[in-house]
């Protein structure tokens, strides 16, 4: 644990979760203690990266021919036991 983290008691991690969220949003890292003891460690998530724009995955795929044909759309529906 870092030793620059902030800590907050039991009592205090409820009553200030939004502030506490707003806290480790911005970056930092927060430590809920018990009598004075950490039990929990509150850090952000990484951020995923935005896929959504057309051409994001540019030059990272690479689709075979046939990809998409019926054939191979009933052979992906068999192995998870769905279609005909």
């Amino acid at each position: 644990m870092p030793a620059d983290a902030v800590h907050f008691n039991i009592h205090d991690a409820k009553t200030h979760l939004s502030r506490i969220i707003e806290r480790v949003e911005l970056g930092e890292e927060v430590i809920i203690d018990r009598a004075g003891t950490p039990v929990a460690r509150v850090v952000p998530l990484l951020h995923r990266v935005n896929r959504t724009a057309i051409g994001s995955l540019a030059g990272q795929v690479d689709l075979s021919e046939g990809w998409d044909s019926p054939e191979t759309n009933a052979e992906i529906a068999a192995d998870f036991g769905i279609g005909e």
